[in-house]
């Protein structure tokens, strides 16, 4: 049962991680000023995500084992750093293959 959870819980993260990249609407339900996100925006969407993730994750330990575990900040910055690298696909394919992939659609046409 913990393993499936923990499972479930890595696959979230990796879904959070990627959404500010791979959509053009704020957290998929808001159109964005000026009809497109910036960087700004996207990094924001992406910090709130990784807090509600956090949240979510303790809220998970505190239902499956009684307590959370005192953390210090190195785990919080580790944890970060994680969630950073899974959100390099969807990064990569917003700033690198998308554009590349548009220009080739444009040429085609």
């Amino acid at each position: 049962m913990l393993s499936t959870v923990i499972i479930i819980l890595l696959v979230v993260g990796i879904v959070a991680a990627n959404l500010p990249w791979l959509s053009e609407r704020l957290f998929f339900f808001f159109d964005p000023p000026g009809g497109h996100k910036t960087i700004g925006m996207r990094l924001l969407e992406w910090l709130i995500l990784f807090l509600l993730f956090v949240l979510g994750a303790l809220g998970t330990e505190n239902k499956m084992m009684g307590s959370n575990y005192q953390q210090g900040w190195e785990f919080y910055t580790v944890l970060l750093c994680l969630f950073l690298v899974f959100a390099l696909p969807g990064f990569i394919y917003r700033h690198d293959l998308k554009p590349h992939l548009d220009k080739r659609q444009r040429r085609s046409k």
